[in-house]
């Protein structure tokens, strides 16, 4: 395409298992400290089996997308919503202003997804907690040639569109090549992204940087408008995810998320007296927290 320039990696690095919850262990893409790559928070390949979970917990100030690859996930809000998510579904949670929820495996073996934290932009931190639910059956799919299976997570891929709507301009595509395809994935100029490879190896970008099973790939931020990608080995599946930065001081601490130290205070306080979003919080527990799910 003329004038069109592609994407190069700037740089790989291997995500490593570590603990993390109660229990579980994860592999971080990004995140931790001040490691954010705007508008992204934080990017973990978890896994986790019962009794082992995440129980009962705040958030405020950005959204958090759980999207499961194995076994079964049960999730509880002080709000009164409830559910459990299985393979390829994906739950896409915007605390806003506050939630506080679980998160406990409801399979008898070991499950595995992707959570992401995806940060708000400033005049949207406060808003109303919401979802965005969609089953593995109702994620569209692209395929441009056989042998390359697209999943529209969020944003579009080869005229395939999601229906998840992300107050903070992102995609998240989920690719799977069998070996010897290509793909060439478009990608706006303006957003940073990164790459982490579920399983197999492929090569990435302009200068075929190699990426291997639990690598993250960073996207270099050189305004090219498309991603290339070659399975030349092995089969290969991986998803990307890229957002336009916000450009907003990120002040963090722990599961909140905002742009002032005095904004963080409040927060703290807020939660620790049950007010301003988190007034459901008192006295509240959720019945999956002791690792026993009653569907």
């Amino acid at each position: 395409m003329a004038g069109s320039i592609a994407r190069t990696i700037s740089k790989s690095i291997f995500a490593k298992p570590r603990p993390e919850g109660v229990g579980a262990t994860v592999r971080r893409a990004i995140g931790g400290g001040h490691s954010y790559l705007d508008p992204f928070l934080m990017c973990d390949d978890f896994t986790v089996a019962p009794p082992a979970g995440f129980p009962d917990h705040p958030h405020r100030g950005f959204e958090t997308v759980t999207y499961l690859l194995e076994g079964a996930i049960a999730h509880e809000d002080f709000a009164g919503n409830k559910g459990i998510i299985g393979p390829g579904d994906l739950q896409w949670m915007t605390a806003g202003k506050g939630i506080v929820h679980a998160e406990m495996p409801a399979s008898p073996t070991p499950s595995r997804g992707i959570q992401l934290w995806l940060n708000l932009p400033a005049d949207q931190k406060m808003i109303e907690p919401s979802y965005q639910d969609l089953k593995d059956k109702d994620i569209p799919r692209a395929q441009p040639e056989e042998g390359v299976d697209i999943k529209v997570i969020a944003g579009e891929s080869h005229g395939v569109k999601s229906p998840v709507f992300t107050r903070t301009p992102s995609m998240m595509i989920d690719f799977s090549l069998l070996k010897g395809k290509k793909v060439r994935q478009e990608i706006p100029k303006e957003y940073r992204g990164f790459i982490y490879v579920i399983k197999g190896s492929g090569y990435f970008g302009e200068t075929e940087h190699k990426g291997e099973t639990a690598h993250v790939l960073f996207l270099d931020d050189n305004e090219g408008d498309h991603l290339n990608v070659e399975a030349r080995e092995d089969d290969l599946r991986f998803v990307l995810f890229a957002g336009k930065p916000l450009n907003e001081r990120i002040v963090q601490h722990g599961p909140f998320v905002m742009n002032a130290d005095e904004q963080i205070f409040q927060a703290i306080n807020d939660y620790n007296y049950c007010k301003n979003g988190f007034e459901r919080a008192k006295n509240w527990r959720s019945s999956i927290a002791d690792g026993v799910i009653r569907t």
